[in-house]
Parts: C-alpha cells; sequence; structure tokens
C-alpha cells in the first residue's frame, strides 16, 4: 500500500488502512515515545493515543510533509505533554516529595530498558537514560530523534516545527548537558 493510499484509506476510515498504519508505525511511534517517557507503561498508553489521534484528524493532514514525519509530530508532542503533566503533578500534587542534598527534586527513573539496547550496555545506558532524562524538553526530543531514530536534522526540524539551524543548536546544547552531567556522575 501506497502512502496516498494509506492516507485515502484513512480518511474514509478504512479499518484494513488503520491496520496497516499501525503494523508500519507501531515499532517506531513506541520506541520513540518510551525514550522520551522512559516508562512502558506510559509508552504503550501514549503510543495507543497517537494511533487514535492519527485516524481522527487523518482529514487535517494536509501532506505538505511525508506522513511519518507528520506521525513522529505527534508522538513526540503527546510524550512531551505526558511528561508535562506528570511535572506539574510533581510540583502540585499532594504527594510527599523527597529532597536531596542541594534541595533538588529527586528523580530516579525505575529499572528503565529500551529494547534497543544491548544488556551488555546496560549499565552505561541507564547513566545515559538517566542524563537524557534532566534534558530540556526541547533538547530532549531533537536529541532522541536523532540519535535514537537516526532522522536527519531537516526531518526533525519538521517535526519540532523550528529551523534547521535551531535543531543544530538544540543538539550542541544537548550533547554538551549530557557530557557535563555523564562525566559528573559518580553512581
Amino acid at each position: 500500500m501506497t502512502e496516498s493510499e494509506l492516507i485515502q484509506g484513512l480518511k474514509e476510515k478504512d479499518e484494513k488502512a488503520f491496520r496497516h498504519l499501525v503494523e508500519q508505525f507501531q515499532d517506531q511511534v513506541y520506541n520513540t515515545v518510551l525514550s522520551i517517557v522512559q516508562n512502558p507503561q506510559d509508552a504503550e498508553d501514549v503510543a495507543q493515543e497517537v494511533f487514535i489521534q492519527v485516524y481522527r484528524s487523518v482529514s487535517s493532514f494536509k501532506g505538505e510533509s511525508r506522513l511519518s514525519t507528520w506521525i513522529y509530530r505527534i508522538a513526540t508532542t503527546r510524550a512531551l505533554d505526558l511528561l508535562r503533566s506528570k511535572k506539574s503533578k510533581k510540583r502540585f500534587g499532594v504527594l510527599t516529595r523527597l529532597f536531596g542534598n542541594d534541595n533538588e527534586p529527586v528523580f530516579e527513573p525505575g529499572d528503565f530498558n529500551h529494547p534497543g539496547v544491548a544488556l551488555d550496555r546496560k549499565e552505561n545506558a541507564a547513566r545515559l537514560f538517566k542524563a537524557i532524562s534532566r534534558l530540556p524538553d526541547n533538547q530532549k526530543a531533537a536529541f532522541i530523534l536523532h540519535k535514537m531514530e537516526n532522522l536527519s536534522y531537516q526531518e526533525i526540524s519538521d517535526i519540532l516545527q523550528v529551523s534547521v539551524p535551531a535543531v543544530e543548536s538544540l543538539m550542541h546544547r544537548a550533547k554538551a548537558n549530557l557530557r557535563k552531567w555523564i562525566a559528573g556522575q559518580t553512581d
């Protein structure tokens, strides 16, 4: 099924087209979302929401970018929205917060396992993902889309709806922050 046939099928609410969409993009969507939210259950929920949103809003897809770019944009936005929501709940919630020595809220991602990480590199990957979780949302999204999803700066520019030089800047700052945080980790 070509991309235009897929889009037309989705616009006609064809169930076969929707199944094809999910089969074609489920791994990329899930892995992208998982890299951002770092929680398998949340990633599954967000991935499902992405496909529902694509199905419901495909009529608004203008074809100015590739379908995959549009789907990545939705996935990235949904994942970042979930993180913002969680941060907001942490900030204003009734739950007791624990503070570290420097009086900053402590955030420890649980046992995070990304399907693309080999077992022998699990410890280094855990340190990297812990550092990635500290990046500002726009840097985190750019870094994950480029380094983990192997997207070009132009594709990331289309997804994040920023200029290519802005993506270059986000990547530069993300790499600098990650180097600094990983070098400072002693655990």
